[in-house]
């Protein structure tokens, strides 16, 4: 039996400039999501689009959900295998198409570069090897429909 879980944020348009949208060059593209019980989100478009280049814009913010979902799902699998990570960090990259007319864009691929610490005396075939589990676990990247693909890199560090 699965189980479903809801979602819920806010999200506002803060980017009226007192014209609304009486031109495309009249407002900002600013916004704020929020969710209860967390900070606020700071976001606007891409500075492509006249975004503020200061604030996430959406396409950060699905690259993100991407390599933080990728991420937890490793370290929950790593712990149940007895691999103890001790540092983690994704550079991860993305390419979004906007395609011919500017309006039908899409993202086409995304790679995920994580570089992994783990302790002395881990099994670092088994720590590269549980990328591949973690990516297909990862609820973010089963909701996509682009490629992802992960480069990751295990270093041993000192025993914990």
């Amino acid at each position: 039996m699965s189980k479903k879980h809801t979602y819920r944020t806010v999200t506002t348009w803060t980017g009226n400039l007192g014209e609304g949208t009486s031109s495309y060059t009249a407002y900002l593209r600013n916004f704020t999501v929020s969710a209860e019980d967390k900070p606020d989100l700071h976001g606007s478009a891409d500075p492509a689009f006249r975004g503020d280049a200061g604030r996430w814009n959406p396409e950060e913010m699905l690259l993100a959900a991407v390599s933080a979902c990728h991420k937890l799902w490793y370290l929950h699998l790593c712990a149940d295998a007895g691999i103890c990570v001790t540092a983690y960090t994704d550079h991860a990259e993305a390419v979004m198409d906007e395609g011919g007319n500017g309006s039908a864009g899409r993202f086409v691929s995304a790679v995920l570069k994580p570089r992994v610490t783990i302790a002395a005396g881990s099994d670092r075939a088994k720590a590269l090897e549980l990328h591949h589990e973690a990516h297909r676990l990862c609820f973010i990247a089963n909701s996509v429909n682009f490629p992802i693909e992960c480069r990751a890199e295990i270093e041993s560090g000192e025993a914990v």
